[in-house]
């Protein structure tokens, strides 16, 4: 990787000790060759108000959360800035008195950063904002050496799009160079920022299998579960296909179809909690998905064909993989072949779902090199290294334009 020795500070959406995520693993990555800020995703005095305070994601930042307080929390070889809290704004309308609020939002998490770098003596550095849309000005604040927009979702939620469309906007068209995990992202943010570019998300779990093949213990909330097993690990919400998993699961009751993560609960329909032969199992620690997806027969990726299916590059493709696992997926972004060497069983509607379902049970120990060939082709040392030559090959390009 080109990037070394650099000074990096990174505003993520993705809190540090929340489930695990691109922006976190990259940032860990980068860490390794520079010097890593973590900017963590500021609490709103409502957060701070409301949440238990014996919980330990609270507990771990109170003592960061004054407003005088210039030290950071070490996780690895990341630097955590922990923010003072912030006012709640995403209730109001989206407008001039809105805007308002957010700029002094903005300038509490600037005040809080600056603190800290001048602290430390930092004057040089890249700033990356990563996929934080809440706070699409602290870029231009920062008045960093180079200014990147890492795009790694498009904006599905209400509550994300109620602000997030304007001001993911602000971000795109401000932004030295904006990079994006799929290509529909990437061609969407090009029409604002001719400086776009796609690098897609990765796995590491094929290190982990090659390491301890045929020593993997199973995972005990799934192997109380009949055989066959189909598994699903990540968020049980609104990007699945219920109603192709409805017909799915009713026309294969021979199969056991097992949910692992956590249920947005109103989005997800009552019959999904009531099939026999559906088991819902509450989100695991990032430690124990190797264990977990060990015990499924086939994964699947039954996401739903939609106006933002294609943006998706989803993190589970590559674990899967990585485990060696026959995967079949909905044809809900056609980008994804062309990363998967025909080793993915792609399916247009639930007739064929099941039937790539079926196939993949007669032998799901066949083709088991060839997808771990493909995970191994797809780690995160690899990805994050295309994404460091990137930042570097631009930041060399705006001094030169200087």
């Amino acid at each position: 990787m080109k990037l070394k020795g650099k000074i990096i500070v990174i505003l993520s959406y993705m809190r540090f000790d929340g489930l695990a995520s691109t922006n976190l693993t990259i940032a860990k990555y980068l860490s390794n060759e520079n010097a890593v800020y973590y900017v963590d995703h500021p609490y709103t005095w409502r957060d701070y108000f409301f949440s238990d305070k014996a919980n330990s994601s609270f507990k771990c930042r109170k003592p960061f959360f004054s407003w005088f307080s210039k030290k950071v929390l070490m996780l690895e070889k990341l630097r955590l800035i922990i923010p003072s809290p912030v006012l709640p704004i995403n209730w109001l309308p989206e407008g001039p008195v809105y805007r308002f609020f957010l700029k002094l939002n903005e300038k509490m998490i600037v005040r809080k950063i600056r603190a800290v770098l001048e602290k430390d003596g930092v004057t040089n550095y890249i700033f990356i904002n990563s996929w934080n849309f809440h706070y699409p000005n602290i870029g231009r604040y920062l008045k960093a050496d180079l200014y990147v927009y890492h795009c790694v979702d498009p904006l599905i939620t209400p509550y994300d799009k109620k602000h997030g469309e304007t001001s993911e906007k602000i971000l795109v068209t401000e932004s030295d160079v904006v990079i994006c995990t799929s290509r529909a992202l990437e061609r969407e943010k090009k029409l604002l920022n001719r400086h776009t570019f796609f690098i897609p998300n990765a796995a590491d779990l094929v290190l982990y299998y090659q390491k301890n093949r045929g020593k993997i213990v199973k995972h005990p909330a799934v192997n109380t579960i009949p055989y066959p097993r189909v598994g699903y690990i990540g968020a049980v919400e609104r990007r699945l296909d219920f109603d192709l998993l409805y017909k799915v699961a009713t026309k294969n009751s021979d199969m056991q179809f097992v949910f692992v993560g956590p249920v947005s609960h109103d989005v997800v329909p009552k019959w999904f909690f009531g099939q026999p032969n559906v088991h819902v199992i509450p989100a695991i620690r990032y430690e124990e998905v190797p264990a977990c997806i060990a015990s499924f027969d086939i994964c699947i990726i039954p996401f739903k064909k939609d106006e933002v299916s294609d943006t998706i590059f989803p993190l589970k493709l590559f674990e899967y993989l990585g485990m060696g696992k026959p995967v079949v997926s909905t044809d809900f972004n056609l980008d994804l072949q062309e990363f998967t060497g025909n080793v993915v069983r792609f399916a247009a509607c639930d007739i064929g779902f099941s039937d790539q379902l079926k196939q993949a049970l007669i032998n799901p120990q066949k083709g088991l090199e060839k997808r771990l060939h493909i995970a191994a082709q797809n780690t995160w040392q690899q990805r994050v290294s295309q994404f460091g030559d990137l930042v570097c090959e631009c930041l060399d390009d705006k001094k030169m334009s200087i």
